[in-house]
């Protein structure tokens, strides 16, 4: 009988991690602009911290302390989700000061969420739209398919592979994270995606053209580029530029045409 109630316990804990890992699919719904992704945090962290702390005064104290302002990207809110619950088992176990959460919290939740927003939303989303883009544009339709369900599946595997890693090692699992050096990776995958808008704009240049049409508008990009980068203009100002280049284009040609005329 203590076997089966042991055995009931783990189960208990292991299937309220899991509802806390899958509250996580709800983790934005409700974003407010006072507390960021509070609510969909404390929400996610409610079965875990149900059965981590029985005394109801030591859960309630659990609650208020992801009931503050909580913001990151949401990729890592499983990986987030999972530390918040070793560490609250390392509390209840009398291994880790409550007040030295809330020192570490955002700290964490912000370097991750500089670090999603360069390499998912900065890198590889607009590697997965711009390679979409550029097959579809090319005849394929499959093969677009079945990237995004690649992509898509990855990127379940990689939220179940960081809750459970985070679940097991808590904080320590950052240490894991930096040797993955994804900052740099985000680089060389933003690289990619300069090489896919170049095919980009070969699929969708208006034929035929001449070779100094090409020069030119690659040119500006690249002008238009460098001024952002070196934050002489906003991106707005740049974006509006730019259309208004080459709304003006056919312009530009006649009297580049009519000058090499004469």
């Amino acid at each position: 009988m203590e076997n089966n109630l042991a055995h009931f316990r783990a189960d208990t804990r292991t299937m309220a991690f899991i509802r806390s890992f899958m509250r996580c699919y709800l983790a934005g719904a409700g974003f407010n602009t006072r507390g960021m992704q509070n609510i969909g945090l404390t929400y996610a962290m409610q079965p875990g911290l149900a059965v981590i702390h029985s005394d109801p005064k030591e859960l309630r104290a659990a609650h208020k302390r992801y009931v503050s302002h909580y913001q990151s990207h949401p990729f890592w809110m499983p990986c987030m989700v999972g530390i918040f619950l070793n560490v609250e088992t390392a509390i209840a176990a009398g291994r880790f000061p409550p007040k030295m959460l809330a020192k570490v919290k955002d700290t964490t939740s912000y370097t991750l969420s500089a670090l999603g927003d360069s390499v998912f939303a900065g890198s590889l989303l607009i590697f997965w739209a711009l390679l979409t883009i550029c097959l579809l544009l090319s005849g394929f339709t499959l093969l677009p398919l079945l990237l995004g369900l690649a992509f898509f599946i990855g990127l379940q595997v990689f939220r179940a592979y960081t809750f459970t890693c985070a679940v097991q090692q808590g904080f320590s699992f950052l240490e894991k994270l930096k040797r993955w050096d994804l900052i740099n990776w985000g680089g060389r995958v933003k690289f990619c995606n300069a090489a896919l808008l170049l095919w980009l704009w070969i699929l969708i240049w208006p034929r035929p053209y001449d070779t100094w049409e090409w020069l030119v508008g690659v040119s500006a990009l690249m002008l238009f580029a460098g001024f952002i980068r070196t934050g002489v203009i906003s991106r707005g100002i740049a974006a509006m530029a730019f259309v208004v280049v080459i709304d003006m284009f056919p312009e530009i040609e006649q009297w580049v045409r009519a000058a090499l005329t004469l």
